[in-house]
């Protein structure tokens, strides 16, 4: 789904880590080496039709990496 990112990514939490990341290998193999965490948390964002809502959002990160693959998971607030 397309969407804009509106503001900040709030309430941050960490889904998985370490190697309880099934994804780790093909991360490694595009974007490098790191300690890569799967992410989750809560921005405001504006979808394609421009709509503007509250939403969850997973993505993965590494430090000095930075985020990766960020998907919208599902509206929370319609505003």
């Amino acid at each position: 789904m397309e969407f804009e990112l509106l503001g900040s990514i709030e309430t941050l939490e960490t889904i998985a880590s370490g190697t309880g990341l099934r994804d780790r290998r093909r991360l490694v193999r595009e974007y490098g080496a790191g300690k890569w965490r799967k992410m989750k948390g809560i921005a405001t964002v504006r979808l394609a039709d421009g709509t503007i809502c509250e939403a969850e959002l997973h993505w993965y990160e590494a430090h000095g990496i930075g985020k990766k693959e960020i998907k919208f998971k599902r509206p929370i607030d319609v505003k």
